[in-house]
C-alpha cells in the first residue's frame, strides 16, 4: 500500500462535500508531475485530504478506490483521474505550518513541491502525521 496527499480548494470540494458524496472521481488535474502520481496509485492506496488556500490543513482520510483512467472532464487523452472514497475525518487536523515546524515532515512533498495538488506520502511521513492527528487508520 501507499500514501499519497490530495488538494482540494474547500470552496471547490471540501472534505465535508466529500463525505456527503461518499467517493468521487479526483480529476481537473493538469500538472504532468500530478499526472504521474495519479497514474501511480493503486486500488486501497490511502490519501490524506488536505484543504488548500483556506486553512491549509489535513483534514482527512480517503480511499484509492478505482485506479486511473481518462479525466472525463475533458477530451485530451494525456489526463488521467482516480476514484476515492471518503474513510473518516482526522481527530485533529494537521496545519501545514506544524508539518514545516516538523523535522520528520520539512521534507515532505507537500513543503518542498507546494503548488502540486497530488502527491506522494512517505510511510514514516504518513505515520507521523496519524500521530499529531490523534487518528488510527
Amino acid at each position: 500500500m501507499n500514501y499519497w496527499l490530495i488538494k482540494s480548494e474547500p470552496f471547490k470540494y471540501s472534505w465535508d462535500q466529500m463525505v456527503a458524496d461518499n467517493s468521487t472521481f479526483w480529476d481537473g488535474i493538469r500538472s504532468y508531475g500530478a499526472r504521474i502520481h495519479l497514474k501511480a496509485m493503486q486500488n486501497g492506496d490511502i490519501c490524506l485530504f488536505y484543504h488548500s488556500n483556506e486553512g491549509k490543513e489535513i483534514v482527512g482520510l480517503t480511499r484509492v478506490i478505482k485506479e486511473h483512467y481518462p479525466d472525463p472532464t475533458t477530451e485530451d487523452e494525456q489526463w488521467v483521474a482516480v476514484d476515492v472514497q471518503a474513510i473518516k475525518p482526522l481527530k485533529k487536523p494537521v496545519k501545514l505550518e506544524t508539518i514545516k515546524a516538523s523535522d520528520t515532515l520539512s521534507s515532505m512533498a507537500l513543503v518542498k513541491q507546494s503548488r502540486l495538488s497530488v502527491g506522494p506520502v512517505q510511510e514514516f511521513e504518513f505515520e507521523e502525521i496519524m500521530k499529531l492527528a490523534q487518528t488510527t487508520l
